[in-house]
């Protein structure tokens, strides 16, 4: 007979309540955070006012805000991936309440953000789900985040970021091209942003 072991999952509520009564030094490390996201998995249902949908594009849902951290649940449709991406220097953690998605992390090997030039290469692979979030590693923090099209399900992340930010740097490995974009949410604590529309 074997055993199997049940994590209750929490409302959103519960983790947000969570995260404000941390103390500023659990945001400096990636253990802390991502433990917490391992033990306290969320209750799909409580996502519910957050969570947006458009076939274009992935959706950025912003539920809580705070000087030290943000935090936004991210709608991907079957096969919609982001960009590859790092994240400012801020240490970075996600968690997959819905579905199942693939972290394709890359070394940087070279920027120029001036002249719009880079160079890196593929490192390595991880998949997020319910049972396993995971920390972007601060050495290497360059990544994308795909929906794979196999899957066959649409999937929501949440993304813990440990200071807030409003831009980041995108980099095309094909073309060896980098640039910075304005980062911007479809909704803000549920209320739809103006000019973003979502379904």
């Amino acid at each position: 007979m074997c055993s199997v072991i049940i994590t209750k999952r929490v409302l959103i509520e519960t983790l947000v309540a969570k995260l404000r009564g941390l103390p500023a030094s659990a945001f400096d490390g990636t253990g802390e955070i991502r433990a917490l996201l391992a033990e306290m998995p969320v209750e799909e249902s409580s996502l519910a006012p957050y969570l947006t949908w458009n076939r274009q594009h992935y959706t950025r849902n912003l539920i809580d805000r705070t000087e030290l951290y943000e935090l936004m649940a991210i709608c991907w449709e079957i096969g919609q991936a982001s960009s590859v991406h790092n994240h400012r220097d801020q240490n970075c953690w996600m968690a997959a309440p819905i579905g199942r998605l693939r972290v394709e992390n890359f070394h940087l090997d070279f920027q120029d953000i001036a002249a719009g030039t880079c160079r890196l290469a593929a490192s390595n692979t991880v998949e997020i789900s319910p049972a396993h979030p995971c920390a972007v590693d601060p050495k290497d923090p360059v990544h994308r985040v795909v929906n794979p099209r196999e899957a066959n399900e649409r999937a929501v992340s949440l993304h813990v970021y440990s200071r807030p930010f409003d831009s980041c740097v995108v980099y095309s490995p094909e073309q060896g091209t980098c640039g910075n974009v304005q980062l911007h949410y479809n909704t803000v604590f549920g209320k739809p942003v103006a000019g973003k529309s979502a379904s």
